[in-house]
């Protein structure tokens, strides 16, 4: 991963008194892990909530069981869920969510290993939910899965004014 990616997002996270947090599945923490890397990182990182399973998402983050039950957990509808639920577990600016399948199994041919859907969003504001097909091993799909999430949040960290 790329340690001036994780610099730049907190730089501009510290400027403006932002703060951050994470909801993971596929990822299993490896975001949160990747900014908390950074030395001072409790100055804009708030949380990271790493919800695997389906009961986590509902419980935690308040995914409805009708979301689960009619699109599945890798589904732009979870991930959109995942994000809201976030902002209303969590004191932050921002939140970031991901969910997919890691593999080497759990595909199927609608959803094949690889699919991962990620959902940024900022308080006030609408999440958006973005689809990647990544390719390679199970450690692959994860570490590429981390590096669309912080690349897309620098994106729009400084897009937002």
């Amino acid at each position: 991963m790329s340690d001036r990616l994780v610099e730049r997002i907190a730089a501009v996270l510290l400027e403006r008194g932002e703060w951050l947090a994470t909801a993971e599945s596929c990822t299993g923490g490896m975001i949160a892990q990747q900014l908390t890397d950074l030395a001072g990182s409790s100055g804009w990182f708030e949380r990271g909530l790493v919800t695997y399973s389906n009961a986590a998402k509902m419980e935690l983050l308040a995914v409805p069981d009708e979301v689960l039950a009619q699109h599945g957990a890798v589904s732009g509808e979870c991930a959109l869920a995942m994000a809201r639920g976030l902002l209303r577990a969590a004191p932050v600016d921002w939140g970031v969510a991901v969910t997919g399948i890691a593999g080497p199994g759990g595909g199927s041919a609608d959803k094949p290993v690889g699919t991962v859907w990620v959902s940024w969003i900022r308080r006030g504001c609408p999440p958006e939910a973005h689809r990647f097909f990544f390719e390679g091993g199970r450690d692959s799909v994860r570490r590429q899965s981390t590096q669309a999430v912080l690349e897309g949040l620098l994106y729009r960290i400084r897009e937002a004014q």
